[in-house]
């Protein structure tokens, strides 16, 4: 069999896969066929190529990548509950991430991301409360992430009783924090940020409402006054200061001013009620209001009885001189003292006498006559 029939049987393609064209070299045998294995001993050599240079990178650099995994799946961590004592800060909107970060810079834990990866399989990444927490340094992750819940925030209480004056409250705020009185007369003064109502004509005697409040290190004493301010807002919208007033007549500052008096005067909760009808008995007639304690707000004294000279003080809060009410409060009421002063009971009262000083009750009459009994039997039991 000659050249051509065999190259024609064997099918001879040419690199593109067509049947060649016999050319003077097409005689010769086995041509086509060491081309292909040339080619084919290319393609094989470039992947076998690649697994060696890969095999070297993994046997010489290996126990580097090791390392590099582990810090990344591993991240450093303390163990045990740490030393010293660090305060740290949540600040509102913070997440968990920064938080951690905080707590790395500050050596808290070894790494942001050993705390992250704790307060998550602790499904707490959301529930960080802003506030201060006392921490120590080298800490496991765990354990500093179980030492941020609301219970270990560095709070702090001051309890403001109802009656206070303005001047009461601000002392005790600043005995309490252990910040200069200072601070807080001029905050007090300063009441644009405090959110008072319009009709409070920004003062804040009669808005700074009398609760417990919580507070850290770093509250300021405008951050408290405005948490009470925000505390009296809440308590006049839910017994509808504004629309009471309307309904009785009286605008809400002069509500307010009714309540303080009627705390200052009442020396029991049942006997509000009864008290804010007289002052508004008194109102009507006309009749001076001649409250004792305006007089002694008046005065700036602190005794729940004034004298016949005391009386006679021209002062625009002493309601033995002025007629109507004083221009503001003269103490911070709290809700029964307001409660009382939107719902009056019924009844014709002009006076009251707290005949009893030890049991602190208080008898009501309708005429003069009645009311100087009422004084011959508190001088009886001692008044």
């Amino acid at each position: 069999m000659n050249d051509l029939d065999l190259n024609t049987l064997l099918g001879a393609e040419d690199d593109e896969g067509s049947p060649r064209r016999r050319s003077r070299n097409s005689g010769k045998r086995g041509g086509g066929r060491r081309r292909r294995r040339r080619r084919n001993r290319g393609g094989f050599i470039a992947p076998l190529l690649a697994f060696v240079v890969l095999a070297g990178i993994v046997g010489g650099g290996g126990y580097y990548g090791y390392l590099w995994l582990s810090d990344a799946l591993v991240p450093d961590d303390y163990t045990g509950e740490g030393t010293g004592e660090v305060i740290i800060e949540i600040k509102q909107g913070q997440s968990a991430s920064e938080v951690a970060q905080e707590l790395e810079r500050q050596g808290v834990v070894a790494s942001a991301r050993a705390f992250t990866n704790a307060i998550s399989n602790a499904n707490r990444s959301a529930s960080l409360q802003p506030g201060e927490y006392k921490l120590r340094k080298q800490m496991s992750a765990a354990s500093a992430a179980a030492a941020l819940v609301p219970d270990n925030r560095l709070l702090a209480t001051v309890t403001l009783e109802e009656g206070l004056r303005l001047s009461q409250t601000l002392t005790k705020l600043a005995e309490k924090t252990g910040k200069p009185i200072k601070e807080f007369q001029a905050a007090a003064k300063d009441t644009e940020d405090l959110d008072l109502p319009s009709y409070a004509r920004g003062k804040l005697e009669g808005y700074a409402f009398p609760a417990t409040y919580e507070y850290q290190p770093k509250t300021t004493p405008k951050e408290l006054l405005a948490a009470m301010v925000k505390r009296f807002n809440q308590t006049a919208e839910k017994v509808d200061l504004e629309g009471g007033a309307k309904e009785l007549g009286f605008k809400p500052q002069e509500i307010i001013v009714i309540a303080s008096i009627v705390q200052a005067e009442a020396g029991r909760t049942e006997d509000m009620a009864k008290i804010a009808r007289v002052i508004y008995n008194r109102l009507k007639l006309p009749m001076k209001l001649q409250m004792d304690s305006t007089t002694m707000y008046a005065l700036n004294k602190f005794r729940t009885k004034a004298t016949f000279a005391e009386t006679e003080t021209r002062h625009p809060y002493n309601t033995y001189y002025v007629d109507g009410l004083p221009p503001g409060a003269i103490t911070n009421p709290g809700d029964h003292a307001i409660e009382a002063a939107l719902n009056p009971a019924k009844g014709d009262w002009l006076y009251f006498v707290a005949t009893d000083p030890k049991s602190n009750v208080t008898e009501f009459a309708t005429t003069e006559a009645e009311f100087r009994q009422l004084e011959a039997k508190l001088r009886a039991n001692g008044g």
